[in-house]
């Protein structure tokens, strides 16, 4: 029987530049994610630049922030850049969200990206051109969230799931020295 998270009744809808800015700070902690499962695969393939030693990292980049991604959303709601801005995705009527919304919302997540690939990989687009079509690719999917109704991204429109704001915490007393 599902439970309701006391967090979603505190808590209000972060605005699209928290939540990318979040992201952003994400991005950077998922390098950290991705150190040790990549040195362990550098050292078995002895740095190869193969094809498919190139689509073998592509899988374990997929595969690893997976595993954190829905891990951390099913367990808690929160990774640690959400927790560092105080976001939380929640599925109401839910205590937890659980493991395979966590993961549904993993995989559409990827259309942040996976159009701006497309277009490049189509296009054969290098460099800066790709990296332009990586960018408008976000800045579309953000748009989303303009169109929604709850200003949530389609993603979690379509899974029924929700970032939210939680509120500061209550600043703990100082202690008097005695």
């Amino acid at each position: 029987m599902p439970n309701s998270t006391p967090a979603t009744s505190l808590t209000t809808h972060p605005t699209i530049k928290r939540r990318l800015i979040s992201m952003v700070y994400e991005s950077l902690l998922a390098l950290a994610v991705l150190f040790l499962p990549f040195l362990v695969f550098e050292l078995i393939v002895q740095g190869a630049h193969t094809p498919l030693t190139e689509h073998m990292r592509q899988c374990l980049a997929f595969l690893v922030m997976g595993a954190y991604f829905i891990h951390q959303w099913s367990r808690e709601g929160q990774t640690l850049a959400m927790k560092t801005w105080r976001l939380q995705v929640v599925l109401p009527g839910h205590a937890h969200v659980p493991l395979r919304v966590a993961a549904y919302r993993y995989v559409l997540a990827w259309m942040w990206l996976l159009p701006a690939l497309l277009v490049a990989y189509l296009f054969d687009l290098q460099h800066w051109a790709a990296l332009g079509a990586i960018g408008v690719g976000i800045l579309a999917w953000s748009a989303t969230a303009l169109f929604t109704g709850n200003g949530q991204f389609l993603h979690d429109k379509l899974l029924g799931t929700q970032i939210v704001q939680l509120p500061v915490p209550a600043k703990k007393p100082k202690k008097v020295a005695a």
